[in-house]
């Protein structure tokens, strides 16, 4: 069943007096449940793309369609309470430095009109779900990155979101701490039933945890499919630039893995 739906999705910026088509037409269906990876290369419109989805930017044409509700029409009112259902996980993580960790991950609810008697448990029932426990009167400064983006998750989550967008959410950290949160998100996908969007240009975090997944090039999805159909069989320039680049990238690893 479709959770996510996008029909001719248009977006454009005025850059020095003249409209900059960012997003040009974009067609996109995710399933209820399913972890969706989008790849492109910088200025392919994917952080635009997220941001029109729970209308932290406001499309110039199109629908997007959320659990059935379309988001476009909704008043300023009915956003705010239907917002609460769209996560949003970003690369610079966004914290709050002068907040812990705690509070960090308490913020969406408390400037929403979620009961303050209730928010700790809430808080408490998250933050050992991401790993955080231990950390929760610590602030922002005093973690690692992965621990961070750990905190921007659980906030994320702790309004209980049906769709969850990562954004390059992985893409300051290092490799190991980036298989870390992959599992995470995975783990979440399984056992909360979370709709996942991965919005990214790194390719192992989409051949790591997507099933489908669409190329995005100059605000066109350019390929959609089989994440395995795409990297083995790409349609499209940019779809068969990513598949080549990441079988290099798998050729140095072995050689180097063999000592060569």
């Amino acid at each position: 069943m479709s959770y996510l739906e996008i029909k001719n999705l248009q977006k454009s910026f005025i850059v020095h007096g003249q409209p900059l088509a960012v997003l040009k037409g974009i067609d996109l269906t995710i399933e209820q449940g399913e972890i969706y990876g989008i790849i492109g290369f910088s200025g392919a419109g994917k952080s635009t793309l997220a941001r029109c989805i729970n209308r932290l930017e406001t499309s110039d044409d199109g629908s997007i369609t959320v659990g059935g509700v379309d988001i476009l029409s909704l008043s300023k009112k009915e956003l705010l309470k239907e917002r609460r259902k769209i996560g949003m996980v970003f690369q610079s993580f966004n914290l709050f430095d002068a907040r812990t960790v705690f509070r960090n991950i308490a913020y969406p609810l408390e400037v929403s009109d979620f009961p303050k008697k209730q928010i700790r448990q809430r808080v408490l029932e998250t933050a050992e779900l991401v790993g955080l426990t231990d950390k929760l009167d610590s602030y922002p400064g005093g973690l690692s990155g992965g621990q961070k983006q750990r905190v921007g998750i659980a906030r994320a989550l702790v309004s209980k979101p049906e769709l969850l967008i990562s954004d390059e959410a992985t893409s300051a950290l290092d490799p190991q701490t980036t298989l870390q949160i992959l599992d995470l998100l995975k783990q979440i996908n399984k056992t909360a039933g979370i709709t996942i969007l991965m919005i990214t240009h790194e390719l192992d975090a989409i051949r790591y945890s997507c099933d489908r997944m669409a190329v995005l090039e100059e605000g066109k999805i350019i390929e959609q499919g089989t994440v395995a159909g795409i990297f083995n069989n790409p349609k499209s320039r940019t779809g068969a630039l990513f598949a080549r680049v990441f079988a290099e990238f798998q050729n140095i690893s072995l050689t180097e893995g063999a000592g060569i």
